[in-house]
């Protein structure tokens, strides 16, 4: 596609089209959808590293000395019981209990950071803006001055290495270290993903994203390494079980029901919005978030009704895709309780035809430790 001048771009627009990628309009960012058929891609990472462009995600930056009462106040997990070093995954949520955005908590000694889905940015920031009250905070947002990519795959550490003295192995999985990658005083590495692979993130300051990029590739040129767009990586985190917010989660999904209590801390003192609604939730759950694998060459889609066999409608399908790993057709889905024991026969409406599924667990894939 051609670029809208309406869309925003990262400092790698030019380099994506250079490399032969299909462009998007993703979130309102001209993105990467795939250089190479989506289902490659995903073998890529599986089996090599894929390298990622993640810099259309929302970067904030919180300062102050209210700056971990301010969060605790309106994100479901606990700020102040993280250590500096820390990242944990969480929720912004309404009143009651529906999912605003799932964001990542990011601790410092002197900041608290958090990287929020692209396309929820603007409400996400005019959410965390109307709950500041009295605290004593500064938002800083982050989402255009820093760019951040990161690498998935069995080869990501050895190849991110070659860039940066900073001991890679002794960063554990949900922690972040700094500073110094590919010359750049200042940027900063995390150990997160959204594939079910091990990698990391880097993040540095704009001017410095493209050498950066650069740099990733050539290092891992001889380890096979390989850009890789927002397609794939859609596949890699549904076989990872891995939310996406407009799928599993929405403003009328709460995190109860996805099955993503760990993320939710109903810490003494800790009066989060949406606490009271969760706690209901978390007692009283009339559906659940379960794993279909398709029984036919048909593929599950986002919107398909679910229904129990030979009977009414139960559900809807949340995602789906083909799975390069399982070779299977896979899907996640929301159905009634009674529905989502593990081996359930099920059927998926796809188009006039019901086709047989199963549930299955989630993750549908897990790497070998």
């Amino acid at each position: 596609m051609t670029a809208s001048p309406d869309l925003k771009k990262t400092a790698l627009a030019e380099i994506h089209e250079r490399l032969g990628a299909k462009m998007v309009d993703f979130g309102g960012w001209y993105m990467p959808v795939q250089y190479a058929p989506i289902l490659e891609e995903a073998k890529i990472v599986r089996t090599r590293c894929g390298l990622f462009d993640l810099s259309h995600m929302g970067r904030v930056r919180i300062t102050g000395p209210d700056r971990e009462k301010y969060v605790d106040s309106i994100a479901t997990n606990h700020v102040a019981a993280m250590k500096q070093g820390d990242v944990r995954y969480s929720f912004f949520c309404h009143a009651n209990g529906g999912t605003i955005d799932d964001l990542l908590i990011y601790k410092y000694d002197d900041a608290v950071y958090l990287v929020i889905n692209a396309g929820n940015t603007p409400k996400d920031l005019a959410h965390m803006r109307a709950h500041v009250k009295n605290y004593q905070i500064h938002l800083e947002d982050q989402t255009d001055t820093w760019q951040m990519l990161a690498l998935q795959g069995p080869s990501s550490e050895r190849i991110l290495q070659k860039l940066t003295k900073i001991p890679l192995h002794e960063i554990k999985y949900y922690k972040h270290r700094g500073h110094g990658v590919n010359g750049v005083a200042n940027a900063w590495v995390s150990r997160t993903g959204y594939t079910g692979e091990d990698g990391f993130e880097v993040y540095v300051p704009r001017s410095e994203y493209a050498s950066l990029w650069n740099a990733v590739l050539e290092a891992g040129r001889e380890f096979g390494i390989a850009p890789i767009g927002l397609g794939a990586r859609d596949t890699l985190r549904l076989e990872a079980g891995m939310p996406l917010y407009g799928h599993e989660l929405a403003d009328d999904i709460n995190p109860m029901e996805a099955g993503l209590d760990f993320a939710i801390k109903f810490a003494e003192g800790k009066n989060f919005l949406g606490r009271e609604a969760l706690l209901r939730a978390k007692e009283h759950a009339c559906r659940r978030l379960v794993g279909l694998r398709a029984e036919s060459k048909r593929v599950p889609r986002q919107g398909y009704n679910v229904y129990s066999p030979g009977g009414g409608s139960i559900g809807f399908v949340c995602s789906g895709t083909p799975s390069p790993t399982l070779n299977a057709n896979i899907g996640t889905a929301y159905v009634a309780t009674e529905f989502s024991a593990v081996g359930t026969k099920l059927e998926i409406d796809m188009r006039g035809t019901r086709e047989p599924a199963v549930v299955v667990p989630i993750p549908f894939y897990k790497r070998a430790k």
